[in-house]
């Protein structure tokens, strides 16, 4: 699956973000044809994020910057997220900047200091006790959902500390690290370490469904299900599976509804690199021709059906593409910020494509497995009077994973940043509750209970004279 990235698409596709900047800044490319940038050389600073960016003629050195301590990091780890790079700067003033992965969407402003911080390299975290220190100061600086995931972390972190001690195994340091983020039961945090010559991931929230095909027939028979169904029994004649088979698409009710699954916002072609921005132009251009057939070919149709239930997420500026070909009038999707009483980082404002769109009844299919990316499209088609969501309530895990070293090399994954529908609502852990209830992946049959779902769902379209 893709790693969900919180970057942006480029200028042709991507819907614009509310900036700090001012109208004449200029985005620069930091890494130039033989050197970095000057107007990006220094070191720069982000509390919000706990990054500390030493540049200097010959790249980018980054600093972990924790109560604990400041360590230098490399940006090497095991996931997407934590190997991507800084790749754009904005200057926003004489000493700040908004830097950013991909063109056109950050929200993370750095602050120019005078010198790197003395701390920064003082001592050595390396050990179980820097590690746990470590460790649960990044949780305290950037977990944004304690309160909202019911956990008192004063006290799970208490109870924990009198466990730690030097020379305890990597067994035992990784089992308590484990169990202190196994409460808050979010999909969105993690911990990734290797040691013993194995990984080693730990990983809680994913809701009912996917442990329960885990624990049964297993992941990819039941995936492979689903599409020989969805394909063979549920969908009219000449249904597709395209996209480097991230997306079906089709019609059904003998060509009265068109349908589109979208398995991941991202994904669509494996051209490129992930993460840079020639990946995320090629991945913006495969969904454009795809969204270019599937709607021309819905033109007139009583309705569609968006199955987002089996959703894992994706590329944000892919949710933006796609919500602006089921409007015709632009409209505010959603915010995002780093702190509950601080005002939104970005506001992303939905503008109708220029190209083929569906403006007529829209119905988004969703299920507890319908998580980030996925989840985000749906807060944003929901506020739209011609979309109705149904099925059930998604996982209620928006963020974008922050990805964070630890001292001892092993990495963590946490939920920092707030996403709230555009009159402040806020779905983290809650996940959003569909209008039409349908069982979508039933214990008893979790195959045939999605083709049963969608059949239901047409015969209530029909039946509202959809």
């Amino acid at each position: 699956m893709i790693a969900r990235l919180q970057s942006a698409a480029c200028a042709a596709l991507c819907l614009a973000a509310c900036s700090q900047a001012p109208a004449a800044a200029q985005t620069v490319e930091i890494f130039q044809e033989d050197a970095t940038a000057t107007v990006a050389r220094g070191i720069w600073q982000s509390r919000d994020y706990g990054w500390i960016l030493q540049i200097d003629g010959d790249g980018i050195t980054r600093w972990q910057d924790t109560p604990a301590g400041c360590y230098a990091t490399a940006q090497d780890g095991p996931t997407l997220m934590s190997q991507v790079e800084y790749r754009y700067i904005t200057p926003l003033g004489p000493d700040r900047a908004k830097f950013e992965y991909l063109p056109s969407d950050g929200n993370t402003v750095f602050t120019r200091l005078d010198a790197l911080p003395e701390r920064c390299g003082a001592q050595d975290l390396s050990g179980p006790v820097g590690t746990f220190e470590t460790f649960v100061s990044i949780f305290e600086q950037h977990y944004a959902f304690f309160d909202r995931r019911g956990v008192d972390w004063e006290a799970e972190v208490a109870a924990a500390r009198g466990q730690v001690r030097p020379g305890m195994s990597d067994t035992e340091l990784f089992a308590l690290l484990a169990g202190l983020i196994e409460p808050l039961g979010d999909s969105h945090t993690k911990l990734i370490a290797e040691f013993g010559g194995e990984r080693h991931r730990a990983q809680y929230g994913l809701g009912t469904t996917l442990p329960m095909i885990s624990g049964g027939m297993g992941e990819t028979p039941w995936l492979i299900g689903l599409i020989e169904q969805t394909l063979g029994e549920v969908l009219d004649p000449g249904a597709r599976h395209i996209a480097n088979d991230r997306v079906i698409a089709g019609t059904l009710d003998g060509g009265r509804i068109g349908y589109l699954q979208i398995f991941t916002m991202g994904g669509f072609t494996d051209t490129e690199t992930p993460g840079t921005p020639d990946w995320a132009e090629a991945e913006l251009a495969a969904l454009d021709a795809l969204l270019d057939e599937a709607l021309s070919e819905f033109e007139g149709l009583d309705a569609v059906i968006l199955d987002l239930s089996n959703n894992r997420g994706g590329y944000d500026a892919v949710t933006r593409a796609i919500a602006s070909r089921f409007t015709d009038t632009a409209f505010t999707g959603y915010t995002v910020r780093t702190g509950w009483n601080a005002a939104p980082d970005a506001v992303y404002e939905i503008a109708p494509h220029d190209g083929p769109r569906f403006t007529g009844p829209v119905y988004v299919l969703t299920s507890d497995v319908t998580v980030s990316a996925g989840e985000i499209t749906t807060l944003m088609l929901r506020q739209l009077p011609n979309v109705t969501q149904a099925g059930a309530t998604t996982r209620g895990a928006f963020s974008t994973p922050l990805a964070k070293p630890l001292p001892n090399g092993w990495y963590v994954e946490l939920a920092n940043e707030i996403f709230a529908a555009p009159d402040g609502t806020v779905y983290e852990g809650a996940g959003l509750e569909p209008d039409i209830p349908l069982t979508v992946f039933d214990p008893a049959d979790p195959v045939a209970s999605h083709g049963a779902a969608l059949r239901a769902l047409a015969e209530q379209i029909a039946a509202e004279g959809g």
